[in-house]
């Protein structure tokens, strides 16, 4: 056997081992996300309350308890989060907000938001219309991409 075949036989070894691996990992972690919004929406309650602001910042600098910091995992730490501050009866609070509504949530408005413990999983306005999220900018890749559809004559990309 050639030296080039030994070695190209151990890396194949290798991906194969590490792709079981990921696949095992991926449904342990699917399996326990699972199992936490299964908690959630046993635990979520109606709040009304009052948004003052919201921003996409760093854990250590969000204003969140220093219980749920020594909770989170040393890789989230530096990560960046959907934070809103909001007025919950006479109390301000800093709140983590769900990545799917964080758009959709109106700042200086009074709404009912769905949360547990300090996460928001729902917002809902009270008092006027709620806002629509602004329309996302189309990057230099959509544009090009949708202009080279209308020229074949192909449906558009949504």
């Amino acid at each position: 056997m050639q030296p080039w075949m030994i070695t190209l036989i151990v890396i194949a070894v290798i991906l194969i081992a590490a792709i079981a691996a990921l696949y095992f990992l991926g449904k342990k972690a699917q399996k326990k996300q699972a199992q936490q919004q299964e908690m959630m929406e046993a635990n979520k309650q109606t709040i009304s309350m009052l948004i003052i602001d919201k921003k996409r910042m760093k854990l250590k600098n969000s204003g969140l308890p220093q219980a749920v910091l020594d909770q989170t995992p040393k890789l989230m730490r530096g990560s960046k989060l959907p934070i809103i501050k909001a007025k919950v009866g006479p109390q301000i609070m800093s709140l983590i907000c769900d990545e799917k509504i964080f758009e959709s949530v109106p700042v200086k408005k009074e709404v009912k938001a769905v949360v547990s413990g300090i996460y928001v999983l729902g917002v809902k306005g009270l008092h006027g219309k709620q806002e629509a999220a602004p329309a996302k900018k189309k990057g230099r890749f959509r544009r090009l991409l949708e202009s080279a559809q209308e020229k074949a004559g192909a449906k558009p990309l949504k």
